[in-house]
């Protein structure tokens, strides 16, 4: 990595990053904080972002789009990040684009900026681009247009957890046992992981922007959103095919998949623009550069789902949601990344030790503290189909270790008279958690009891929203049973 590193740049330099709040940005920031660099962050709404930053990470106003609000936050940077766009805009997003790069580019080059480093996407220049690549590009020329130095990345499809292309893909193939692939889909592209990516970028800190290089970058594998989708059913251990079809436009791809998948119909009109045109890197000049070896899009895609599944563990959803809340957002719970949550929450005028005894009694000969009957059909319901059922019990009446069973739930973690996550080892078609969390709340105490759901393609999401008005009672009344279990064992 020696040609990276030949910048000349101070190691203390301040950073600028614009699009914290977005998905990139929001990644590459505690990584630019783990750097020691001072960190200035520009966003439309500061108090969105602060919760989320750094003590020593400064969150200032702006919107690219005025342009008088752009030279505080330039003051004194040395290298400054642009991950903006503005594909989700209703209105014509490639002259906002083109403004907002226009403004940001006059203000960095009054400011003395160092370096810009901007993300933009991988294709060659040629004529039809779709609006969404030829605005990518237009934006790294007026950037570098403007006499600032820049360092110019362009990626493929990235793949992480909550990116746009790999949400599409997920929804895709968990919803879909049959999909109709028009020939977009079949175009070959060369994803990138989002740690790679984000690897790339964080380098960019010390690389030399003479002659506002850019770098062509992707994965260590070559392949079409097909491949993709069929990687992804693979690893979640699903059946899918793919039919073929000549003819399907990017508006009525964008339709439909609107019906199937979380995106706008717009964003994913733009989305099919780009897929349309192979976005494969051309050298591998910025392996060679930056020093980054590439995951494969296996490894991309068994990251994206193990990281998922640490961020649930690590999850407090008394931050997440509303403590005061008690009644899901809307029917099914909501979703959180492909996961699928009913969280409920009740007061009780008892210390969290207290308020915390109940659960630690869960199952088992106490039961779960409402519908016991219904527990009982589930449970002889899960024996006929080869489960455990409700047979196993536990192993102690009153306490809960890391592994115990109870009933058909394994005790998955423990916080003594805090908070405990059980994993279902039931037969349903997908996986489920149940977890409780007590925290202080003045002299009383807040008990949170969230259920968890990870779908296993349409049968998983079938099944959750089938039985989901008997999980709301039953998940109802758990609660409600066990805060006034809390109270009347305080007050006996």
């Amino acid at each position: 990595m020696s040609e990276a590193r030949a910048s000349g740049g101070s190691a203390s330099g301040r950073i600028l990053l614009t699009g914290a709040s977005g998905y990139v940005g929001g990644r590459l920031l505690p990584r630019l904080e783990a750097t020691g660099r001072p960190v200035r962050c520009l966003v439309r709404r500061p108090e969105y972002l602060r919760s989320r930053v750094g003590g020593s990470t400064e969150v200032v106003a702006g919107d690219l789009l005025d342009a008088e609000s752009l030279p505080p936050a330039l003051q004194e940077i040395e290298t400054a990040y642009y991950l903006v766009h503005s594909m989700g805009a209703k209105s014509d997003f490639e002259e906002m684009d083109r403004q907002a790069a226009s403004n940001f580019a006059a203000a960095a080059r009054k400011a003395g900026v160092e370096r810009v480093v901007y993300l933009g996407g991988l294709a060659e220049e040629e004529a039809g681009l779709s609006p969404h690549l030829r605005s990518r590009h237009e934006v790294g020329r007026i950037l570098r247009d403007s006499g600032c130095p820049v360092i110019e990345f362009r990626a493929s499809i990235v793949i992480g957890s909550g990116s746009l292309s790999f949400e599409m893909i997920r929804s895709l193939v968990e919803t879909l046992p049959v999909m109709v692939t028009p020939s977009w889909v079949r175009v070959q592209a060369q994803p990138i992981s989002i740690h790679d990516l984000l690897a790339y970028l964080e380098r960019a800190l010390e690389a030399d922007p003479s002659g506002n290089p850019i770098y062509e970058i992707g994965g260590a594998d070559r392949m079409s959103y097909a491949d993709l989708m069929r990687e992804y059913a693979l690893q979640r251990g699903l059946r899918r095919y793919m039919v073929p079809v000549p003819v399907l436009t990017p508006a009525l791809s964008s339709l439909w998949l609107g019906l199937v998948t979380p995106l706008y119909a717009r964003i994913g009109r733009k989305l099919i623009g780009s897929i349309t045109h192979a976005t494969v890197a051309r050298d591998d000049r910025a392996r060679r550069v930056f020093g980054v070896e590439p995951q494969s899009v296996a490894g991309a895609i068994d990251a994206a789902l193990r990281n998922e599944d640490r961020e649930l563990a690590e999850t407090r959803w008394s931050d997440a949601l509303s403590s005061a809340g008690a009644v899901p957002a809307s029917y099914g719970g909501v979703r959180v990344g492909g996961r699928l949550v009913d969280s409920r929450a009740r007061r009780v005028s008892v210390p969290p030790e207290r308020s915390f005894a109940p659960i630690r009694r869960i199952g088992g000969a106490t039961g779960w503290y409402a519908y016991q009957p219904l527990w009982r059909i589930r449970g002889f319901l899960d024996l006929l189909v080869g489960g455990v059922g409700m047979r196993r019990g536990r192993p102690d009446p009153d306490q809960l270790r890391v592994g115990d069973t109870v009933d058909w739930w394994r005790v998955e973690s423990i916080q003594p008279n805090r908070a405990v996550r059980f994993f279902a080892e039931m037969k349903v078609p997908g996986r489920a958690w149940l977890e409780y969390e007590v925290a202080p709340d003045g002299g009383g105490s807040v008990i949170r009891q969230t259920a968890i759901f990870d779908p296993r393609g349409l049968a998983g999401l079938i099944y959750w929203y089938l039985a989901y008005p008997v999980h709301a009672l039953v998940f109802r009344g758990m609660i409600e049973g066990i805060s006034a279990a809390a109270e009347r064992e305080a007050a006996a």
